[in-house]
């Protein structure tokens, strides 16, 4: 399959209910102020954040509705099967959609180069309608956060647009769940 273009390459098309809300021009800022580099000799740039209130409810509210998938191998077969699915529908229509933000990678900020590398590689895949948010927590920090007591988590995928909209209004306003 050919690569995509990184999501700092290309200009993010943010969930419709993102660019509705009055908040939109503040998110906008948000991730320009605070993106860095993937890891140390990567081009890719991605947003960072504390994990704050507004965050851990809305992550919360994402799992509870079983809209989070765990696991990198797990990650690729499901975005690659959306990407598919994706692809067989434009075929069949003849028209090329229009790719907004629609899933969100959320990972902890003690990974390994090489771990770092892999969630690059999906980024490229997928970054038309993928984005990447960094955590300042560990693993286990964040995986106590979202899926309880003695779980530990890297990284997760956030499978649907209603979530990433709210997880990316909560980084503007992280009192407030969006």
């Amino acid at each position: 399959m050919k690569k995509k273009s990184t999501t700092t390459e290309t200009k993010l098309l943010l969930p419709k209910q993102v660019e509705a809300d009055a908040r939109h021009e503040q998110l906008k800022i948000f991730l320009k102020k605070n993106s860095e580099k993937l890891w140390s000799g990567s081009s890719v740039l991605v947003p960072a954040s504390d994990l704050s209130e507004g965050l851990r409810t809305v992550l919360g509210a994402a799992r509870g509705k079983d809209r989070l998938t765990r696991g990198i191998e797990s990650i690729e077969r499901l975005l690659e099967n959306e990407a598919n699915g994706l692809a067989l529908v434009d075929k069949k229509t003849g028209e090329k959609r229009v790719q907004r933000i629609s899933r969100l990678l959320v990972m902890s900020s003690d990974g390994v180069e090489r771990f770092y590398r892999k969630v690059e590689s999906l980024l490229r895949e997928h970054g038309e309608r993928v984005m990447a948010l960094r955590l300042s927590v560990d693993a286990k920090q964040l995986g106590e956060a979202v899926f309880g007591p003695e779980k530990a988590v890297k990284l997760f995928l956030v499978e649907h647009k209603e979530d990433v909209a709210a997880i990316l209004l909560a980084l503007v306003d992280p009192t407030t769940p969006a």
